[in-house]
């Protein structure tokens, strides 16, 4: 493992777990790469609604978040879900620290900022705080949803800020039903790598795949609040996780030598998220994986490698990775690296032993595999399809001590053994539990510790 510094950003680190011996004939190279930032990029203790030790008043913002709100006319329905999404909004406000631009957008059919509402962000103190909840307080609910045009408003106001980090969050409770797939899909695609994004879905009436591909496409978090009062602890947790990254446009570098390839690059932890085809080549037999923002955190990643054959007794490097991160000047810097390693050999116990991580992570990804084939199927009418699989998941869960998951499957399934994944439907299930469990299949837990 190797580490290296720089005093404003945070100190990131690298390790590779991995089982580096092949048999004869092996071609295939797995590796477990875990990320981990400590330092300069959290609160770092202080209160939120304090400046950035970066920022003094005057000068230029710390960072930039809009909020949007869906203020179409289902959330009137019922009339206390408008009131929750307001307290959420004001909560999440509250918890903007000074020097933080910010916006907030009512969404429906269009999008209109309803603050500060002149195409700009305002600067977060305690005034343009208290301005902005006064705004939040007259929203009412009436029209559509086009969650393509609150995206792109977004877009526009966030561009309007020399900030590194920029961050969205949206609230929703219905499906894009007023702007075609296509039109979200651009969007998706032209804010792709211009900023985060949190997504939360407010009842049981909006569509998983939806919220999902935003989170996905904008490196974000997505989840469910089936109940309205629930939102504005969310909202509030959500904001002191934007409030707490210190440094955006964090990408993973993978390198391989001449003959080698990526199969793929997944994020396995906390979530699962395929990042393979959002590779940007940034020079020979090198590309870039997009992270997102950092603050004091840990992620998981799983590179796949192929290489060319090689004889027993011969080793090479299969693949240097780095984390980059971008300089003022519009250079990347590295800030750590790690080794993957290929060796070939006939000795049989060491080229068939899986390296635990990759063990756990490869059954962490099958497990949110089978959730969401196992849902379609029951969707489709295809029970012995979805029993085998939720069955499998279950089994999945309970092996690798993924506690929350089988939680929310066994309000899906009757369990009758789960070490074996033997399970029965259930006759009848809310629909709050299926969109829960849906929502969550792709959240991970770490390996256990022995």
């Amino acid at each position: 493992m190797a580490v290296f510094s720089k005093p404003t950003v945070p100190q990131f680190a690298v390790d590779i777990y991995q089982n580096e011996y092949l048999p004869e004939g092996g071609r295939e190279v797995n590796a477990i790469v875990t990320v981990t930032a400590t330092g300069g990029g959290t609160l770092g203790g202080r209160p939120v609604g304090t400046p950035s030790p970066s920022w003094t008043p005057g000068t230029a913002p710390a960072a930039a978040v809009v909020v949007m709100v869906d203020c179409s006319g289902s959330m009137n329905n019922p009339p206390a879900k408008m009131q929750n999404a307001r307290d959420a909004t004001a909560a999440a406000i509250d918890t903007i620290r000074d020097g933080v631009a910010f916006a907030v957008i009512a969404g429906t059919h269009t999008a209109r900022e309803v603050y500060p509402a002149d195409g700009r962000l305002a600067v977060a103190d305690s005034a343009t705080r208290h301005q902005a909840k006064q705004a939040v307080h007259s929203l009412g609910a009436d029209g559509g949803t086009a969650i393509g045009s609150w995206l792109w408003l977004a877009d526009e106001l966030l561009a309007t800020a020399d900030v590194p980090i920029r961050h969205g969050i949206l609230l929703t409770d219905g499906r894009n039903e007023h702007e075609e797939p296509g039109a979200l899909r651009a969007v998706l695609a032209a804010c792709a790598g211009r900023f985060t994004c949190d997504t939360r879905g407010v009842g049981t009436d909006w569509e998983v795949k939806e919220l999902t591909d935003v989170a996905s496409a904008l490196l974000g978090s997505v989840d469910i609040v089936a109940d309205p009062s629930g939102l504005a602890d969310d909202f509030r947790q959500m904001m002191e996780n934007a409030m707490g990254k210190g440094v955006a446009d964090v990408a993973l570098r993978v390198w391989t030598p001449e003959g080698s390839e990526i199969k793929w690059v997944k994020q396995v932890a906390p979530t699962v998220g395929d990042l393979t085809l959002r590779r940007a080549e940034t020079g020979p037999r090198a590309g870039d994986y997009p992270t997102g923002s950092w603050g004091d955190e840990s992620r998981d990643y799983h590179v796949c490698v192929r290489v060319p054959h090689s004889e027993v007794g011969e080793e090479m490097l299969a693949a240097r990775i780095s984390l980059v991160v971008p300089q003022p000047d519009g250079t990347t810097q590295a800030v750590a690296q790690g080794l993957v390693r290929a060796c070939w050999t006939d000795d049989m116990a060491a080229s068939t032993h899986i390296n635990p991580q990759v063990a756990h992570y490869t059954g962490q990804a099958e497990l949110a595999q089978a959730i969401q084939e196992g849902l379609e199927a029951r969707k489709q009418g295809d029970f012995d399809s979805a029993t085998a699989k939720l069955g499998r998941a279950v089994h999945l869960a309970s092996t690798s001590g993924n506690d929350d998951t089988a939680r929310l499957l066994a309000k899906v399934v009757d369990v009758v053994d789960a070490a074996t994944g033997t399970v029965r439907l259930k006759a009848k299930v809310a629909g709050v539990d299926e969109m829960t469990l849906e929502t969550r299949s792709t959240k991970t837990v770490r390996v256990k510790k022995k």
